[in-house]
């Protein structure tokens, strides 16, 4: 088989730089290849996010922009849809109704909800009427909604029904400066009755559309300059952070994402359809529908159940999906599931298939070109439990692990990205495991972390992750302090340690704040390690943990349900999976798991985890223990557990004494 020429997807524009008078060392600045002779201008269409909608609504009034599935006797029924033109008339009529409760350009108005038509409309009014939108995580709570409404001075409030009560709880004490509340679809007597008390307005979404249409004001178009929205991150630790975005990063998204995708013959057009479950509040949401609603293309929102995510994946049949690494990880799971009940020849053949066809990738040709033969035979299967469409999967939020990326970009043509800074290409197997290159309109380098031991201008090259473009965020909301701690000369810190190739190629390979010091003066990379250690099929899920008053690293571990009770089936335990993972027998068998792992991975003896806490239910939001992108709250784990690692901590302890004395 012939070897195709080495794809470029970078240029250099800057060499690296030696440390000096204190300055840490920084890697070469890569560009993406799109932008070699400077960042592509904007087109006149696409200076605000409100243009992108704008021009969208006129070129294409009549195609379907929003579909929902309406629910009957409580179950979720067909697409519904509406159009351009039907979508422009309520941003239209939602934006004069707030003219006439005297929200001024410049304020700021959140949404409170999941995704959905409304959500989008909201939006959009806020876009054309010159209103900071404040988008709230569905899953953030009302600690951190509090905070907002407060901190960010919101004084109206998009709402979905069912999170009104989040609003009228006494621990939302910031509720009392809101003027007006406007549901989703509507509020009951009682919540008005209640709002009422507080002095705030309720407005069904009827009621306030026809306040608007009966006495219309003119949209009042932004500024390319000027903040489109105010994006709270979850945060990891501490209260969430308002990351100031403009109308023209918006703009710059949108381009940057056309003139990637237009690299490609499988053109995107008014005809594609995307599934749409992550937060609207989420950058990478976002992003991905303004660019469908700038092709004239169709969004489509999920009912509500993740859990229930291939449901709508049947009935939409998109051809985009985005997702996080959780999300394939089920996906993966699932079509491993299936394999292992096919009939042994026919696993066999599939494998055979996946090998050529992983084969015939790696040597350079197309998803589409490398085996049409192993597509129509075994991985139409593998697309057709997605929907049967998909054209294009792309995973963001975090790293994906290397074993999955690799088998959708055979089966089902994924890719990868970080946010709007990096992109993948999904044809070109030498980007598996990394997150890509610079993005059209940013520009990537690396920077010395000593205390870590990364070199830029080592080899590897490795450093913190630096980002400078124009898509950059402007800065975190009345916390000038923190954004001068993040933005250095133009760069923003990520925080984020990467390994980049000389061809501009990123792979993040840890995270600058999750180290920690062992007693015994040992650094510890947790991210890397929970990486490795999360690889044992009996394992759902890993947090690694240590500090520097102790040696030894322990780990609270999510036993992953199914192969937990195969393991019990076949060692003769009987019980619940809750029992199941209070046996001590099982807690022994996953340290031996845990140090084979360690064993393959050649990790040093002080990595290796010494005892384990069990728990059968997974790392969730409703605990605080991750963020709304599945990223772990460490602070918040430790505060969680820390009961049972100090009592495991003591065992330990107990045990080394013991062993002394013998």
């Amino acid at each position: 088989m012939e070897e195709t020429k080495k794809n470029v997807f970078t240029v250099q524009v800057e060499d690296g730089k030696a440390g000096k008078d204190g300055r840490p060392a920084v890697g070469p600045v890569f560009r993406n290849i799109l932008a070699k002779d400077g960042f592509p201008p904007l087109d006149p269409d696409m200076r605000t996010s409100w243009d992108v909608f704008r021009t969208a609504a006129g070129k294409y009034p009549d195609n379907r922009m929003l579909g929902w599935r309406p629910f009957k006797d409580g179950m979720p029924g067909p697409y519904l849809w509406k159009s351009y033109r039907e979508v422009y008339e309520e941003v239209l009529q939602i934006g004069s109704a707030l003219q006439q409760l005297g929200v001024q350009p410049g304020s700021r108005v959140g949404i409170y909800g999941a995704n959905c038509p409304q959500w989008v409309v909201a939006m959009q009014a806020c876009n054309g009427y010159s209103i900071i939108c404040v988008p709230l995580y569905d899953t953030l709570g009302a600690g951190a909604v509090d905070y907002i409404i407060d901190h960010a001075e919101i004084d109206v409030v998009f709402i979905q029904d069912k999170k009104i009560k989040e609003i009228l709880s006494p621990n939302c004490t910031s509720a009392s400066r809101i003027k007006a509340l406007v549901a989703f679809t509507s509020a009951n007597n009682e919540q008005i009755k209640d709002a009422e008390q507080i002095g705030m307005k309720v407005y069904s979404w009827d009621d306030f559309l026809k306040m608007g249409k009966d006495k219309p004001s003119q949209p009042c178009p932004p500024q390319p300059n000027d903040t489109c929205t105010i994006m709270y991150t979850s945060g990891t630790s501490g209260q969430p952070k308002g990351v100031m975005l403009s109308h023209e990063s918006h703009g710059m998204y949108v381009k940057g994402v056309d003139l990637f995708m237009d690299q490609f013959d499988d053109k995107m057009s008014t005809d594609d359809v995307f599934l749409s479950f992550l937060p609207l509040a989420h950058i990478l949401d976002r992003m991905i529908e303004e660019y469908f609603f700038h092709k004239g293309a169709s969004v489509g929102y999920y009912h509500g159940d993740l859990n229930a995510l291939r449901d709508d994946l049947m009935e939409l049949k998109p051809t985009l999906l985005v997702g996080v690494p959780r999300v394939y990880e089920k996906i993966y799971e699932g079509i491993l599931k299936a394999l292992a009940d096919l009939r042994p020849l026919r696993r066999v053949i599939f494998n055979a298939l996946y090998n050529r066809k992983l084969a015939s990738m790696k040597a350079g040709y197309t998803h589409k070109t490398a085996s049409p033969f192993a597509d129509m035979l075994a991985f139409r299967k593998v697309k057709a439990r997605l929907g049967g469409h998909l054209r294009l999967l792309i995973s963001g939020g975090a790293p994906l692990s290397t074993e999955i990326e690799e088998f959708l970009r055979v089966t089902s043509c994924l890719t990868e990205t970080l946010g709007p800074s990096t992109v993948g290409y999904p044809d070109d197997m030498a980007l598996v495991g990394t997150v890509g290159v610079a993005a059209t309109y940013t520009e990537l380098r690396l920077e010395e972390v000593p205390e870590m031991g990364y070199d830029p201008l080592g080899v590897p090259s490795r450093g913190e992750i630096l980002i400078r473009g124009s898509t950059v965020f402007t800065g975190y909301y009345k916390n000038p302090e923190l954004t001068n701690e993040v933005m250095v000369d133009g760069w923003f810190h990520t925080g984020d340690i990467g390994e980049m190739n000389p061809d501009g190629i990123m792979k993040v390979i840890d995270r600058k704040k999750n180290i920690f010091k062992l007693s015994q003066g040992e650094y510890v990379a947790v991210e890397y390690l929970e990486k490795v250690y999360v690889f044992p099929q009996i394992i759902e899920d890993i947090w690694v943990y240590g500090d520097s008053y102790r040696s030894m690293l322990v780990a609270v571990v999510n036993p992953h349900e199914e192969n937990t009770m195969k393991w019990a089936k076949s060692n003769g335990y009987k019980g619940s999976f809750d029992e199941i993972c209070k046996l001590e027998g099982l807690k022994e068998h996953i340290l031996k798991e845990l140090t084979a792992a360690a064993q393959k991975n050649k990790l040093r003896g002080f990595e290796y985890i010494k005892g384990v806490v069990l728990d059968p239910v997974p790392f969730d939001l409703e605990r605080d223990l991750v963020t709304a992108t599945m990223k772990k709250r460490r602070n918040y784990m430790l505060k969680y557990y820390q009961p049972e690692i100090d009592k495991l901590y003591k065992k330990l302890e107990d045990q080394r004494a013991a062993n002394k004395v013998k």
